[in-house]
């Protein structure tokens, strides 16, 4: 791969190969690489962005691509907003980025900023439509700003460049030129923006997810464009089970991350597709990609952790997992806290618990729930929830208790085959479950039957206190 430090998106890309099968589609249809590298999206002269700082806001996320394509190497920073912020994080992320002007194909998103500065048209262009002159100055290292996840906090800003984001892409994936890389993410989001960087710069081609698509409307149009490596959230891969369109996809390689990839949805992917290789990965925005995992079991080996000049060194401390690598975010924009420690290393604030070789993730170290004084992580009452085979996903929550501060509950979306029979008797069966398995301040004090679980924007279960 070329030095991404010295190259740009759009350089890149074309040095890749851009054959005429090569494609990005979306939920409107298709374009080519080559018509969408040939053609601007952006009215103004692209000279007029050299060196400043533009907030890209698209709805359609191929808008957003195409927009990205023409201004990397040219801006000093393109901050990446997922379309979904909420309006009232807008005005603090602008004076926090710096921004000089917004890039948008959407009036209603930009609607809020008109009075403020700037707002540019964004649109997927005809090919040949504001050509791109094949002399374009394109060596600023821009700065690409993406916002952390998971939190309905206003997101901290995080400082990557091409090179931090390519850096995980040497692993061979998407070398084959009929790779079809698809993803449920939104490709503004880290683990979006992994695969269309796979997709782009590995040689193959891209399918877009929508947030308002149906699951199955999506994973249709997935199996009709021939996708074959696909990437998501253990949530958004239980629902994509639960789907009766799941058999219109038939993946060569399957990707988790962005949450705990427990053994059970590991061993239903497996069994679900057994022609596909089934990888686990981790990564954060501001850690980057840790490791990827292909032995089939929940977990990573021991052996990882300690190394010493590996691409990601990972240390346990306290436990809490660390990463210390040049994958790694460069700095929060503003005074949001530090990035690293004083020998480098990124706290991601996931726990781990070691046991047979083997690290295991308990939860997220704020997401604990404290009851009676006592510990719980929600993940590790889930991973024993959901390996049954009544449930098809499961949502453990804190619910405020004036005696014991809170207690564990459990939301459960039952398996379409079980669903005739009485909840009492899969009720019982998840208690004896969660007994068997667990100590007893951490058994779920109520149970409920719910027909779906909220995702978030990032693909992650929605977990609010009651």
């Amino acid at each position: 791969m070329p030095r991404p430090e010295r190259r740009a998106f759009r350089q890149l890309t074309t040095a890749a190969g851009l054959g005429p099968a090569r494609f990005i589609a979306d939920s409107r249809g298709r374009v080519s690489f080559v018509d969408l590298v040939a053609s601007g999206t952006i009215e103004p002269p692209l000279e007029s962005f050299r060196g400043r700082s533009i907030l890209i806001r698209c709805k359609r996320q191929l808008a957003f691509v195409a927009a990205l394509l023409q201004l990397d190497g040219i801006a000093a920073r393109l901050v990446l907003c997922p379309s979904d912020l909420a309006p009232a994080h807008l005005p603090a992320v602008l004076a926090e980025a710096e921004v000089d002007a917004i890039v948008s194909d959407s009036a209603d998103l930009a609607a809020p900023l008109l009075s403020d500065m700037p707002v540019l048209p964004c649109h997927v262009t005809g090919a040949g439509q504001y050509p791109l002159h094949p002399d374009q100055d394109r060596r600023t290292t821009t700065e690409w700003v993406l916002f952390t996840s998971g939190t309905s906090d206003r997101p901290k800003l995080v400082v990557h460049t091409l090179a931090s984001l390519t850096g995980p892409l040497d692993d061979g994936l998407a070398a084959a030129s009929d790779v079809v890389w698809s993803t449920f993410y939104d490709v503004r989001r880290y683990g979006g923006m992994q695969i269309m960087l796979r997709a782009f710069v590995g040689g193959g081609s891209m399918v877009l997810s929508q947030a308002d698509e149906p699951v199955a409307a999506f994973l249709g149009r997935a199996g009709a464009y021939g996708v074959t490596h696909m990437s998501g959230t253990p949530s958004h891969w239980r629902r994509a089970l639960m789907s009766t369109a799941s058999d219109r996809i038939s993946p060569r390689y399957i990707r988790l991350s962005g949450e705990i990839a427990d053994q059970a949805i590991l061993d239903n992917l497996a069994a679900a597709f057994p022609a596909a290789t089934i990888a686990h990965a981790f990564a954060s925005t501001e850690a980057g990609v840790a490791f990827s995992v292909e032995d089939g079991f929940a977990g990573f080996p021991a052996a990882l952790v300690d190394q010493s000049g590996a691409k990601a060194e990972l240390r346990v401390v306290d436990g809490s997992l660390r990463i210390r690598s040049a994958r790694a975010a460069a700095r929060y924009l503003g005074r949001r806290g530090m990035l690293r420690d004083t020998e480098g290393f990124v706290d991601t604030g996931d726990m781990l618990t070691l046991h047979d070789g083997r690290y295991h993730f308990a939860g997220r170290r704020e997401g604990v729930i404290n009851v009676g004084g006592q510990k719980v992580h929600p993940e590790e009452v889930e991973a024993v929830i959901n390996r049954l085979p009544s449930v098809q996903m499961a949502r453990v929550r804190a619910h405020r208790s004036p005696i014991t501060g809170s207690l564990v509950v459990a939301d459960i979306v039952v398996q379409p085959s079980s669903a005739q029979a009485p909840f009492a008797a899969i009720k019982a069966e998840i208690l004896a479950a969660c007994r068997a398995a667990l100590p007893a301040h951490k058994v779920p004090a109520m149970l409920r039957a719910v027909p779906s679980l909220e995702l978030a924007a990032s693909g992650k279960l929605v977990r609010r206190h009651a």
